[in-house]
């Protein structure tokens, strides 16, 4: 990494800090050494009653304080946990000063049911609850919090007021790729010319009865609750879904010139993006393939890079029948003959499916796996799928030289995002 700009003459955009937090614990090294180790997050759900549920295990984040707060609260609380200790890393910002724009992944701002209600028995209605009675309840007997945070989504907001971002702070919630569309956008308003640095956070708290509920009535997720660390199982033969999960992550991007002039370390280089989205259906990929090929390719081209020059894939593993075939059609039509041979691991077999975090906390997980030369394994994996031959690094870490990775993201309703990753020299 000589030059400050790219085969194409844009900005080298850099990692300087990161921040993590998962359901195997809080911050980068806590996170790595359980990760590496094959450790699960994976847990029976006790922050609410799941008698009569399907589901009951999840990756919650139970050391956090969670009474009395809703998922937007706590999906905010995560993103200033690692929000702090990316900017304490960079040693930029610190003190709410950031200089540049705020980028958040997050699900949508929804009620949940113990608010609902709560502001319907405030409301004084029986049966029927008008919106009405609803905004008359919130203004008064200590809902107003609550009116707050869903009229104004205040998320984002909240963070760019404590960490000091400049702009208005941009809030994306492209399903499962959310994560890595944060880090687009980051990484595209730096190669611009529209700043030298940017804060880039996926969060998400989606634990809750309703949620799991939602995604149970889809057939998504795993039922494996009498064995909850063994629930989540990418590419394995025998798996049935995948888990999910809350946790959150951040980075600070900058230009390689700005980095530089500062003395910053380099922790890792986003080298290419690749969007595509096919709007097949709410929740399957094109039988084809193609959005998915497309976007891995677009991300190799973005990054002026060949297939040849990928040492490893973060997969997006969700562990559902659907998507890991979809993945390994993608990867097999970009890769060929080495598609079999080239390392794709899963880190949701052991923090299970954050969602809209996804995305940042696996691009973290890949900046990791490059400077420390240990791809993480996907454990749980015992019965090998004959109709998808891949190298998943099974149940062990495996050492290894990467000086290119590739980070997969694949939402629901096609939303696709691949992030290209490189070493910092």
């Amino acid at each position: 990494m000589t030059q400050d700009t790219d085969h194409l003459g844009r900005p080298v955009v850099v990692v300087t800090g990161m921040g993590a937090i998962t359901s195997l614990g809080q911050g980068q090294a806590d996170n790595w050494k359980a990760l590496t180790s094959g450790a699960s997050g994976i847990r029976r759900i006790t922050r609410f009653p799941t008698d009569g549920m399907r589901v009951a295990i999840a990756g919650t984040v139970d050391f956090v304080p969670v009474a009395d707060m809703s998922g937007p609260a706590l999906a905010q609380r995560l993103a200033e946990l690692v929000i702090e200790e990316a900017v304490t890393e960079a040693a930029i910002g610190r003190g709410g000063d950031f200089p540049g724009p705020l980028f958040v992944a997050l699900p949508p701002i929804e009620l949940e049911w113990t608010q609902r209600f709560a502001l319907g028995a405030a409301s004084g209605a029986n049966e029927s609850v008008s919106y009405d009675d609803l905004l008359r309840a919130a203004g008064k007997g200590g809902f107003e919090s609550c009116y707050r945070r869903f009229l104004f989504g205040s998320v984002a907001e909240a963070l760019a007021d404590r960490f000091g971002t400049k702009g208005s702070p941009i809030a994306t919630s492209t399903a499962c790729a959310s994560g890595g569309t944060a880090i687009q956008l980051g990484v595209e308003a730096i190669r611009r010319g529209e700043t030298d640095a940017a804060l880039v956070v996926g969060t998400d708290a989606s634990v809750n009865a309703e949620s799991v509920i939602r995604f149970s009535l889809l057939s998504a997720l795993s039922t494996r609750n009498e064995s909850p660390a063994a629930a989540s199982r990418p590419f394995s033969k025998d798996r049935e879904g995948f888990v999910m999960a809350e946790g959150a992550g951040a980075l600070v991007l900058e230009s390689l010139a700005s980095a530089r002039a500062r003395g910053a370390t380099v922790l890792g280089v986003i080298e290419g993006l690749g969007e595509a989205a096919d709007g097949f259906h709410r929740t399957r990929s094109s039988p084809d393939g193609k959005p998915i090929i497309a976007c891995m390719r677009h991300a190799l081209a973005d990054a002026g890079l060949g297939p040849e020059a990928v040492d490893y894939i973060n997969a997006h593993g969700t562990g559902t029948p659907e998507n890991d075939k979809m993945e390994w059609i993608g990867v097999s039509a970009v890769f060929g003959e080495r598609a079999g041979s080239v390392p794709m691991s899963s880190n949701k077999s052991m923090i299970g499916h954050s969602l809209t975090a996804a995305g940042a906390i696996e691009v973290i997980f890949t900046v990791l796996t490059i400077r420390n030369g240990l791809l993480p394994p996907t454990i749980n994996y015992e019965t090998p799928d004959p109709a998808l031959p891949v190298d998943c690094v099974p149940n062990v870490a495996r050492a290894a030289t990467v000086r290119h990775a590739i980070s997969n993201s694949f939402g629901f309703g096609g939303q696709n995002v691949c992030l290209v990753i490189g070493a910092a020299a």
